[in-house]
């Protein structure tokens, strides 16, 4: 195995687990940690919207990274 796949493979799964986090962070119906963690900041919804948006974000680059290592991957490591 070459040292560019060991380094690719390492980034897939960082980013797969850290894929797997953010999208269970996210709420459901007004159950999710983003909505407690909104709560505590502040009873208004302007807190949610703003941590909504930045697990938005977060989950976005993650799922880049994460399709972008399978990528690299598929270059590097044909078979």
């Amino acid at each position: 195995m070459s040292i560019g796949l060991i380094i690719t493979l390492i980034v897939w799964l960082i980013s797969g687990i850290g894929l797997v986090v953010m999208i269970m962070l996210h709420s459901g119906k007004g159950t999710g940690i983003s909505d407690i963690l909104a709560a505590s900041f502040s009873n208004s919804m302007t807190g949610t919207g703003i941590i909504e948006k930045n697990l938005d974000r977060i989950t976005v680059i993650l799922a880049i990274i994460f399709f972008a290592s399978i990528f690299v991957m598929m270059v590097i490591y044909p078979h």
